[in-house]
């Protein structure tokens, strides 16, 4: 009976993917470390469950599907429950257990996959590429040691850039870097964009990373907002075309998942950008986006282009979305991973999305008292009480999950709690056939990407691929060209360097030197200055886990900040060149006038940013978002509604050439 069913599946299997049951199979190449292989018909198979016999799920001339349901059928509700954790892979150090360490922590590691069943977790480390692979390749041996035998998929924050954030972002290490997002942006180039989406879906595969946490199609309206370096910006059609492009490079195909792609997951559905005053929503006192506008549909239509490249998953939002109606009925006032409106009637339901529906961070703990009202004074604040369940605080965390279930969601990121999605299943809180639905459609992308014959990567091959020179040159002319210039004075780019004496400030002395610059100490001796500074901030919260550490509030260059008194400082004395890099949307109305070249940084090395100075290399961007003119006009600005400040100083899609 057994043989039969296989045989009947592997017909369906053929039939699914266009070709006969005869067509000759391709032998793929199979990972093993302690496990078994069994041969049938001349082909070789891994025997997951190590029974000695090929069950479907262990034949890989079936379809993703056929093997997923099958497999779905074998496991335990406990191992069901496991599917539906995207845990954290814990690391060795004070930060382990938000996964940044020297190493994974195989002790607690090994019982979330052995104990717990999860096989998906992100990971938080960085390093060089051999010891990523390494790294990675033990957690598969761990995993390849389940009585199923399913392998682990690891996710991972974005890690090509220059912004490292806790919980947002991962230090590049060894990686190609890459202008942030909004510097891709500005460069304004789908085709670029995808490339870079390949180059990092190499990079990804060869450590043993398979699933991307990113892209974010979220419009950045909001101007004072901590997450606008993670997006595209606010022009709603550039957004949804960088999207779409992004994708389409991470996972190795225009319309869907490859074998060799990394699977993204598209966030935050939806609305994030439109939050309110700019508080984010990791933070209670940023849990809500508003609509003062009625501009939700727009922030809706960037991720119709996800859909349409055949994206893999969409992570909801953390906010409480106030102000918005869904055919006359009001959202329940609670966060998008817990809204059956907006999951399953608008995604699922409006959109078609099939794919899998991934909560963002600890939906599910409990909110305490630090959660809700940051930590005492005089207490650093940390990750311990961590929680974003917006508008179900005071539910039980058995009741939590059967509610994000029962909206829509497949997966619940950060989290490892199996037992409490379990007690929901037995209280009649979710149905087990509603539990398999999701299971089966996480196992189907670990079946696409050959995770089950072989999920292990080479180490040597890891150093050889990331961070290749031929990446590497290709991120930094990105970061040169995703530059945009503001003011170019009297036609001072492209900058003749030869014999100048340039007075620096946050630019590298030695690149300054192998640019044919003469750095000097005193601004008397120099004819030129150059500064590279950062839009300012202010810390609003510092009591809470990540209102500590994001930038929030004031945008504007005010007396006393650093980067301002060197500013006036230089340009008093010489023509002075000033970059800001623009993690939001500077205002620089007391900066252009001191300013002989203005530019707009979206990332990049000093290398990158000589090149274009000196015309090495040619700066191209233009703003994927407007720079406001006030503080006044951003606190007088809708948070919905793009690009709509009063007389902002540089308007959206504005850039010099030269």
């Amino acid at each position: 009976m057994i043989l039969d069913r296989r045989l009947l599946l592997l017909a369906a299997s053929a039939a699914i993917l266009g070709g006969p049951a005869s067509a000759a199979p391709k032998q793929p190449e199979l990972g093993v470390r302690d496990g078994k292989v069994i041969t049938v018909d001349g082909l070789k198979f891994r025997d997951l469950d190590r029974d000695g016999k090929l069950a479907p799920y262990e034949d890989w001339r079936l379809s993703p599907e056929a093997r997923a349901a099958d497999l779905s059928q074998r496991m335990t509700l406990d191992e069901k429950a496991g599917q539906m954790m995207h845990g954290t892979l814990p690391a060795t150090g004070p930060m382990g257990v938000a996964g940044m360490g020297s190493g994974y922590d195989m002790a607690k590691a090994t019982p979330l996959v052995i104990d717990r069943h999860v096989t998906t977790f992100i990971t938080r480390l960085a390093g060089a590429p051999a010891f990523l692979a390494e790294q990675n390749n033990a957690i598969q041996a761990v995993a390849e040691k389940g009585r199923l035998g399913v392998p682990a998929t690891i996710s991972t924050d974005p890690r090509h850039h220059f912004q490292f954030t806790a919980g947002a972002s991962v230090e590049a290490g060894g990686f190609s870097k890459w202008p942030e997002a909004p510097g891709l942006a500005a460069i304004g180039d789908a085709k670029l964009v995808k490339r870079f989406g390949e180059i990092a879906r190499q990079e990804y595969r060869a450590v043993g990373i398979h699933q991307a946490l990113s892209p974010m199609a979220d419009l950045s309206t909001e101007p004072r907002w901590p997450r606008t370096s993670g997006t595209f910006g606010e022009d709603v059609d550039l957004v949804g075309k960088m999207t779409k492009a992004y994708i389409q490079g991470f996972q190795g195909s225009d319309t869907g998942l490859a074998s060799n792609g990394v699977s993204a997951v598209v966030k935050h559905w939806v609305g994030y950008g439109a939050s309110a005053k700019g508080f984010d929503g990791h933070n209670s006192y940023g849990r809500y986006a508003v609509f003062p506008k009625g501009q939700f549909d727009l922030h809706v239509k960037p991720f119709d282009e996800a859909f349409a490249a055949g994206v893999v998953g969409v992570m909801p939002t953390y906010a409480i979305l106030q102000g918005v109606a869904l055919e006359g009925t009001p959202l329940e006032p609670v966060a998008a991973g817990f809204s059956k409106q907006l999951l399953t009637y608008l995604l699922r339901g409006k959109h078609g999305f099939k794919g899998i529906v991934l909560s963002d961070w600890a939906i599910t703990n409990d909110c305490g008292e630090t959660c809700r009202n940051g930590f005492p004074a005089g207490v650093r604040p940390s990750f311990e009480g961590f929680s974003t369940a917006w508008g179900v605080e005071d539910l039980a965390k058995v009741d939590r999950y059967a509610k994000g279930v029962n909206a829509g969601l497949d997966q619940f990121g950060g989290v490892e709690d199996t037992a409490e999605l379990v007690a929901a299943v037995k209280a009649g809180k979710i149905t087990e056939a509603r539990i398999d639905e999701s299971v089966k459609r996480i196992l189907v992308v670990k079946f696409a990407q050959g995770l089950f014959e072989n999920p292990y990567v080479d180490p040597k091959a890891a150093t050889a691929v990331v961070g290749s020179k031929t990446f590497v040159a290709e991120g930094q002319a990105a970061q040169s060209a995703a530059l945009t210039v503001l003011e170019n004075k009297n036609g001072l780019l492209p900058l003749k360097a030869a014999g100048r004496k340039v007075w620096l400030k946050g630019v590298s002395p030695e690149a300054a030197k192998a640019h044919g610059l003469t750095p000097v100490d005193d601004l008397a001796q120099a004819d030129l200055a150059i500064i590279r500074a950062a839009t300012p901030f202010e810390t609003l919260h510092p009591n809470y886990t990540f209102g500590s550490f994001q930038h929030e509030g004031d945008l504007s260059f005010k007396d006393g900040n650093a980067d301002y008194e060197a500013i006036k400082a230089a340009s008093a004395k010489v023509p002075t060149i000033v970059s800001v890099y623009l993690d939001r949307p500077a205002i620089l109305t007391n900066v252009r006038d001191k300013a002989a070249v203005l530019v707009g940084d979206f990332g990049a090395s000093d290398e990158a940013f000589l090149d274009a100075v000196t015309g090495k290399a040619k700066a191209h961007g233009k703003l994927p978002f407007e720079l406001p003119s006030s503080m006044a006009a951003v606190e007088a600005q809708a948070e919905d509604a793009p690009h709509d400040s009063e007389k902002p100083l540089y308007p959206i899609h504005y850039g010099l050439t030269y």
